[in-house]
């Protein structure tokens, strides 16, 4: 399940760089154009399972332990590192899950989060759909960058 998940942070840095609404907007429909298939696996397998919040876990698991084995070196990633991975879960992956849809979005987007919060340091981020993360920007998120 889930075979190279790790692959949806190929050009992470690059979607991450001078992000704007119009780019942010593209961005995504890229992201998920490349990346559906996982986020639909996610949905399909929870939705096959009787017991949901175990699935979801088990889905949380896989993810964050293929995220581990990318970006670590020595067993440990980079501040930096973490702080993009961290941005990336929250203007990317996260609303792409929920996008997605279904009735178990929300329960692998938490599992997600949690798993996330526990595998990794200074990880304790939220997230939000994607029309609210629209929405923020205006040119520029929040007015800056």
């Amino acid at each position: 399940m889930l075979d190279q998940v790790e692959t949806m942070f190929d050009g992470m840095l690059d979607m991450m760089k001078k992000l704007k609404k119009a780019s942010y907007k593209k961005n995504m429909e890229g992201f998920r154009s490349r990346n559906g298939h996982f986020f639909q696996e996610m949905r399909q397998y929870t939705e096959g399972k009787d017991q949901k919040e175990d699935a979801a876990k088990e889905i949380a698991v896989i993810f964050t332990e293929a995220v581990k084995n990318r970006f670590s070196v020595k067993g440990k990633i980079k501040s930096r590192m973490q702080a993009d991975l961290n941005f990336f879960m929250i203007y990317y992956v996260f609303p792409a899950i929920l996008l997605e849809g279904g009735e178990n979005a929300e329960l692998i987007a938490k599992s997600i989060r949690d798993r996330w919060a526990a595998q990794f340091k200074d990880s304790e981020i939220q997230y939000a759909d994607y029309d609210r993360l629209y929405g923020a920007f205006r040119e520029k998120i929040f007015g800056i960058f």
